[in-house]
């Protein structure tokens, strides 16, 4: 059941992420169209930065590599990664007046949940080749690269540059495809840049309509086992499709499929979920676990960050993550 995926050994940093930093606005009056919603929580935001955070509070030793607006928001993100214990010495300050990215986010039900992203001229996507350190690459374990930075020049540029210095040092590469239609210019860019970085992964993450994505424009229902052959046929050594509330399916490249199962759960919203699962699951596979665990792991996670209002914020420690485990029944000796 071991996925025959192994980090690297000897390094200083486990994780360091590349990519999009900015703000949530949580909606706090639920229930209810964002145009009858009256007040907003803040929480940090977007996915590499949410993974990360939940990497962290798992006992992880993270870093980012970024760009944040010179401004109150980019402060706050600063200090929240710092306070999370995440090396920030990679997060730059945008000096061109770019400002920080914000999602707005609608709770009309626990099943009915939307995100409105203002993404025009911000800092994150400002990342330049220039601003991407070789030796915070070279000292981690792994590079977790989110599709999103993709989406414009030059943070797209940067990411590929890290993806070099990661194949150089043989830092493992880990692909979340975060998958935002409000970033890109149209469908062509999403399938060349995304299918670029996955084919330098060694794991990828992603849902069924972010990997259909990555494929050729195509009138014929998508059929999981030819895409997950597809990437494994590459470098991926591991391939986990996500299914939202049906839970997901880790693929390994000796042809295992491992189901993962979810747990009840008292449903606030949606989002989130899927950052908490990718955060655990890397580290069950930091530790070395058999691939059901690190499925279980997840989908823990999961059920604790679907529960809160939050996303960064309610991202589980260790011992939270196996309390759910232990109350169904799933936690291991």
């Amino acid at each position: 059941m071991s996925s025959g995926f192994a980090f690297p050994e000897g390094r200083a940093l486990d994780f360091v992420s590349i990519g999009r930093l900015c703000i949530d606005l949580n909606a706090n009056e639920i229930h209810r169209p964002l145009e009858e919603t009256v007040t907003f929580t803040r929480y940090l935001g977007g996915s590499p930065a949410n993974i990360t955070v939940a990497l962290a509070r798992l006992g992880a030793k993270t870093g980012f590599i970024g760009k944040i607006a010179n401004d109150g928001f980019g402060r706050f993100i600063r200090r929240y990664l710092e306070e999370t214990g995440i090396d920030t010495t990679s997060v730059v300050d945008d000096a061109t007046g770019a400002v920080t990215g914000l999602a707005f986010t609608e709770i009309k039900s626990p099943t009915d949940c939307s995100i409105l992203m203002y993404r025009d001229n911000v800092a994150d996507l400002k990342l330049t080749p220039g601003e991407v350190s070789e030796e915070l690459i070279a000292s981690a374990k792994a590079l977790v690269v989110s599709g999103t930075a993709l989406a414009a020049s030059p943070s797209r540029e940067a990411v590929f540059a890290a993806i070099g210095y990661a194949r150089k040092h043989g830092t493992a590469v880990v692909y979340d495809i975060d998958y935002r239609p409000y970033t890109w210019a149209n469908r062509d860019e999403i399938h060349t840049y995304c299918a670029l970085a996955a084919e330098q992964a060694d794991v990828i993450f992603g849902g069924i309509e972010e990997f259909s994505l990555l494929e050729p424009k195509t009138d014929a229902p998508f059929d999981e086992a030819a895409v997950v052959a597809r990437w494994l046929g590459h470098r991926a050594k591991l391939v986990v499709v996500k299914r939202g509330g049906d839970g997901s399916v880790a693929y390994d490249a000796a042809g295992g499929a491992f189901p993962g199962r979810t747990f009840p759960a008292n449903v606030v919203k949606t989002f989130g979920a899927g950052d908490s699962f990718a955060g655990a699951f890397l580290y069950g596979l930091l530790q070395g676990w058999p691939v059901p665990k690190c499925q279980d792991y997840g989908a823990a996670a999961a059920h604790i960050v679907v529960s809160s209002h939050s996303c960064s914020d309610a991202m589980p420690t260790r011992a939270q993550v196996e309390d759910v485990l232990r109350n169904v029944g799933a936690l291991e000796a």
